[in-house]
């Protein structure tokens, strides 16, 4: 191998690792933002469970040969038919994954969660553009990534809005949430495990080509769905609801209670015998000791449903932390794997030249462990600024909502994935996110926010775009002079 291949490789492993870093900070961070949002997770154990779950994803079943660069955006048979064609190659790849891991910064740094898959498309685009000419670009699959602005959150939004809306009243706003959340809860955790399972079938085990029919995998997900929904209904049903007896604000308003209605007999009796103004008097004292009652009261319900509500979110604490592992090893094994394909290509360039991008090759192990450990650092050390974003700018979540919120992206990727659409994960969560908050009213969004997140999504191909341009020409002037 000479000098040449060796700067390059290098250059490729650097950039490629910024890229996955840039990874975890902005795409898992918006991933694991509903579960740390919510309380489900401390930020720490959200980076934990990251940790173990993107990175066995990525390590474990991601995928393990390079496609045509980025899924046919740019037609390979132009750099086969140029002159100095592989080199030229190469430097797009180079400017690719700086220009991506670029932008996922700067949209990092302002909490905005963006598509990685758009950005690294946007970045190939550019140096497309400037390196072969517009005609080398798919701008058919373009306009199906710029439809799914639309389509990917309108639809997990929508079924957010009704998942979250069939937990509250069937679950919270009801006599006693307790009876009702060991009544449905099996109906949810059936759903949970039957809907996840078919993420990791059709998302995150698709590269090891089990070759499963959709009866198969449905079959698979509704076993795994019923077993887990015998034994979660054995478990919740075993557990029993008790309002602390010593709770000090529990014990005032229960004596104030009593010695309220002490008071309010004893004001009767003295408006029954009381004449004149004195009768007056006492009926006045006795409509603000009614009133008094009444708030006393209402508080006092309101402290004793306090463990029910506390339970109800408890359940729904373990199925979102549950969701977060299965979203989190689908998104390894499938989005960051899939994202650091430039740096796989510019591998496969080094050994065989750009006829080696045409067949399918295999994906050395290394760059699989280089992305993984790149997006735990990554997420380690910048992923809070989205994750605060997705977990509290948008609305408010409790486990119920984020479970309610995470449920409706999972479903959504299954039902796009059977019917074909192109999605953004990151969209998806942010619609389900939004279908949440609407369900509970739309002066619980913070639209300043969302307007925000909305411009970053359209601004990210053309500035993926516009960055990998500038990049590429000054890698090809650099290194074109350089060898």
């Amino acid at each position: 191998m000479g000098i040449e291949s060796i700067i390059i490789l290098i250059l490729a492993s650097g950039f490629g690792f910024y890229m996955a870093w840039n990874i975890g900070a902005n795409d898992v961070a918006n991933a694991m933002g509903t579960s740390v949002g919510s309380g489900a997770l401390t930020l720490k154990n959200a980076i934990i469970v990251a940790a173990i779950f993107e990175f066995a994803g990525a390590f474990l079943v991601g995928s393990h040969v390079t496609e045509t660069v980025r899924k046919g955006i740019i037609d390979l048979s132009i750099f086969t038919n140029m002159e100095n064609g592989a080199n030229i190659l190469m430097y797009g790849m180079l400017a690719s994954l700086l220009a991506a891991g670029a932008w996922l910064q700067i949209a990092s740094y302002f909490g905005w969660p963006v598509s990685t898959s758009h950005s690294i498309v946007g970045a190939i685009v550019g140096f497309g553009i400037i390196a072969g000419g517009a005609r080398g670009v798919d701008w058919g699959k373009i306009s199906q990534i710029a439809a799914s602005w639309v389509t990917s959150p309108l639809l997990s939004g929508i079924i957010g809005f009704f998942v979250f809306s069939g937990i509250r009243y069937s679950m919270i706003n009801v006599r006693n949430p307790v009876q009702a959340t060991k009544r449905w809860s099996p109906v949810f955790i059936f759903l949970v495990f039957a809907i996840l399972t078919l993420v990791t079938l059709f998302k995150g085990l698709k590269n090891l080509h089990l070759n499963l029919s959709f009866p198969q995998s449905l079959t698979i997900a509704v076993s795994i769905g019923l077993v887990a929904s015998v034994i979660g209904w054995l478990l919740i049903n075993r557990i029993t609801v008790t309002t602390t007896a010593d709770d000090e604000d529990t014990i005032i308003l229960s004596t104030m209670s009593v010695d309220l209605r002490s008071i309010a007999r004893l004001t009767r009796r003295l408006h029954a015998k009381a004449t004149g103004k004195a009768a007056i008097y006492i009926e006045d004292i006795q409509g603000h000791v009614n009133q008094l009652t009444d708030i006393v009261e209402q508080s006092e319900k309101q402290m004793q449903t306090r463990e029910d509500l506390q339970f109800v979110d408890r359940i729904f604490t373990y199925l979102q932390i549950m969701s977060a592992c299965f979203v989190a090893f689908a998104h390894g094994a499938n989005d960051v794997a899939n994202s650091i394909g430039p740096l796989a290509a510019i591998v496969s360039i080094v050994k065989g030249g750009t006829e080696a991008l045409v067949t399918k090759t295999p994906v050395p192990i290394w760059i699989l462990g280089l992305g993984g450990a790149g997006i735990v650092i990554g997420l380690s050390m910048w992923g809070w600024r989205v994750i605060d974003t997705i977990g509290g700018k948008i609305t408010e979540l409790t486990p119920s909502r984020g479970f309610a919120a995470t449920f409706a992206a999972a479903t959504t990727v299954v039902l796009a994935s059977r019917l074909g659409f192109p999605i953004s994960t990151t969209h998806t969560l942010v619609g389900a996110v939004l279908g949440v908050g609407i369900a509970r009213g739309i002066d619980n969004i913070n639209l300043r926010a969302v307007g925000e997140i909305a411009t970053s999504w359209v601004v990210t191909l053309p500035a993926g775009a516009g960055m990998s341009i500038v990049f590429f020409l000054i890698i090809k002037a650099v290194l074109g002079n350089l060898f």
